[in-house]
C-alpha cells in the first residue's frame, strides 16, 4: 500500500483542476462572466461569481491565459501555480464612458422590425464560445428610439429528423451593444452586458426584454451583438464545458469548437449585408461581414443566407 500511494495520488492530481476567482483589485468584488482567452482562438468564461476552472489534463498546451471584462485592463497571467484569485484593474478611460440615462415617464409609439425565422437545419449557425454575432440596425425615426425587446430565431432541433423530440438544454448568452463606425461595429456601447438563458422549452421566435436596460439608438444606428457563454445548469448557473472537442486523425488529433444549441437560423430574406462575426477569443477580435470575402465555401453564404434574422420591437417616444 505504502508503494501504491505515491503512484494514486499522482493519478488523482492529473485530474485536478484549479477554481479561481475574478474580482475587481479595489472594491474586491467579483467580476461576473469575465473573458478567459486561450490566445489560440479558444478559451472560457467566469460564472456569474467570477468563478472558473482551469485544468492542465483539459489544456495541456495552454501556458497563458488573457483575462479580460468591460472596464477593465486586460492581464495576462501564467497557468503555472495559478493563484486562487485574480485582481482585475479599472480602465480610468473606459468607466468615464459609463451611460447613465435618466428616463421620464412619456408617451411612444411602438414600431416591430419582424424577425426571420425558420426551421431548416442546414441554414443555421452553430454557435461555439469563440464566435460573436452582431446584427446592425439603422435608427427609424428622427425621435429618441429606445430598444424594448430583442427578437432572437432560434432552432432548438440538433438535426432535421422528424421525432418529433427536443433534446433538453439550457444555455446562456451574452448580448451587447457596439456603435456604427462607417458600417461596421466600432467601439462598444457602455451598456451593461445582458445575461439570458435559452431553453428547449422557449418559442422558436426568442422574445428578449430589455427596456429595463435603457438602449437608446444613435442617430448612425447600432449593432446588438450575442455570443454563446455555455451550458447552465436547472438554476441557470453557467457549467464548465469543454470549449472544443479531439478529433484522431490521419494527420493526428485535430480539435474541432464544440457547438451549442439552440442554432440560430440565417435568412436570405434580408436586402444587403448586415450581419458581422469575429473570434473573440483571438487577441486582434477583428470583425468581418458575413459575405464571400468572410469564406466563399461556407454554405450559407453560398446560399445567400448571410444575415442572421433577428429584430426587434422599438418605443419611439413622441415628445
Amino acid at each position: 500500500m505504502k508503494k501504491l500511494l505515491p503512484t494514486l495520488l499522482l493519478f488523482l492530481a492529473q485530474f485536478a483542476y484549479s477554481q479561481t476567482t475574478i474580482v475587481d483589485s479595489v472594491k474586491k468584488s467579483p467580476i461576473s462572466y469575465a473573458t478567459i482567452s486561450f490566445g489560440n482562438g479558444n478559451g472560457l468564461f467566469a460564472d456569474a461569481d467570477g468563478n472558473f476552472r482551469f485544468s492542465k489534463k483539459w489544456y495541456s498546451d495552454i501556458d497563458t491565459l488573457y483575462i479580460s471584462a468591460l472596464g477593465y485592463k486586460e492581464l495576462a497571467i501564467s497557468t503555472t501555480n495559478l493563484p486562487k484569485q485574480i485582481l482585475l484593474v479599472q480602465d480610468v478611460a473606459e468607466l468615464k464612458e459609463v451611460v447613465i440615462v435618466g428616463e421620464r415617464k412619456r408617451k411612444y409609439k411602438t414600431k416591430k422590425l419582424s424577425s426571420e425565422v425558420h426551421k431548416d437545419y442546414f441554414r443555421c449557425w452553430l454557435p461555439t464560445v469563440e464566435s460573436e454575432i452582431a446584427v446592425f440596425f439603422s435608427k427609424q425615426s428622427e425621435k429618441s428610439t429606445k430598444i424594448a425587446s430583442v427578437y432572437l430565431p432560434v432552432k432548438m432541433e440538433s438535426s432535421n429528423r422528424n421525432s418529433g423530440k427536443v433534446q433538453s438544454f439550457s444555455t446562456l448568452f451574452k448580448m451587447q451593444f457596439y456603435r456604427n463606425n462607417k458600417g461596421r461595429p466600432g467601439k462598444r456601447l457602455a451598456y451593461e452586458d445582458i445575461i439570458f438563458r435559452v431553453t428547449d422549452k422557449d418559442k422558436s421566435n426568442f422574445e428578449l426584454d430589455i427596456s429595463e436596460y435603457k438602449v437608446f439608438i444613435p442617430k448612425e444606428g447600432i449593432f446588438v451583438s450575442i455570443q454563446v457563454l455555455g451550458y447552465s445548469d436547472k438554476e441557470g448557473k453557467l457549467q464548465q464545458t469543454r470549449k472544443y472537442s479531439e478529433i484522431e486523425t490521419r494527420k493526428g488529433i485535430v480539435k474541432v469548437s464544440t457547438t451549442f444549441r439552440p442554432l440560430l437560423p440565417f435568412t436570405d430574406k434580408i436586402v444587403g449585408n448586415r450581419t458581422f462575426t469575429r473570434r473573440i477569443f483571438f487577441k486582434n477580435r477583428t470583425w468581418q461581414r458575413f459575405d464571400k470575402k468572410y469564406s466563399a465555401m461556407n454554405n450559407l453564404i453560398q446560399t445567400n443566407h448571410v444575415n442572421y434574422g433577428m429584430g426587434l420591437k422599438l418605443y419611439l417616444y413622441q415628445d
